[in-house]
């Protein structure tokens, strides 16, 4: 018998502009464009990992609040965890993207780890599990 409970489909990353965060993803890191619709004063723009898992919903930061959030959004800390079946093709196509690595690889309990940040400052971390 499987759960049939709620699962996470996607996360909010505030950026500065949608085609650039959709180059970066998509052009950049190989993520699929899962939508792109135009609602007027903004759009519905998701992408997904191409290894599965939860989809990031680009969202255009609107007014001074959301603006200072960027590159902030969990107060410094590594929040968002990018999962890796190759970590050395994985992070030189973080770093020909525009990504930029805080320190050098170490392997932990759980895998090999390093912490890095895409253009606007948020932190991930790069994990090629156990």
């Amino acid at each position: 018998m499987t759960d049939a409970g709620p699962r996470l489909a996607a996360l909010a990353l505030v950026v500065p502009d949608y085609d650039a965060a959709i180059a970066f993803f998509v052009d950049g890191l190989g993520f699929r464009l899962t939508a792109d619709l135009d609602q007027g004063i903004k759009r519905w723009v998701t992408v997904a990992p191409p290894g599965g898992g939860a989809e990031l919903v680009l969202a255009r930061a609107e007014g001074p609040r959301q603006r200072a959030a960027i590159g902030d959004q969990a107060g410094g800390r590594v929040w968002l965890f990018l999962h890796s079946d190759d970590f050395d093709r994985d992070a030189a196509r973080i770093s020909a993207a525009g990504g930029c690595f805080e320190d050098s690889p170490r392997t932990e309990p759980y895998g090999r780890v390093a912490v890095w940040r895409d253009p606007w400052g948020n932190r991930w971390d790069l994990i090629a599990p156990r």
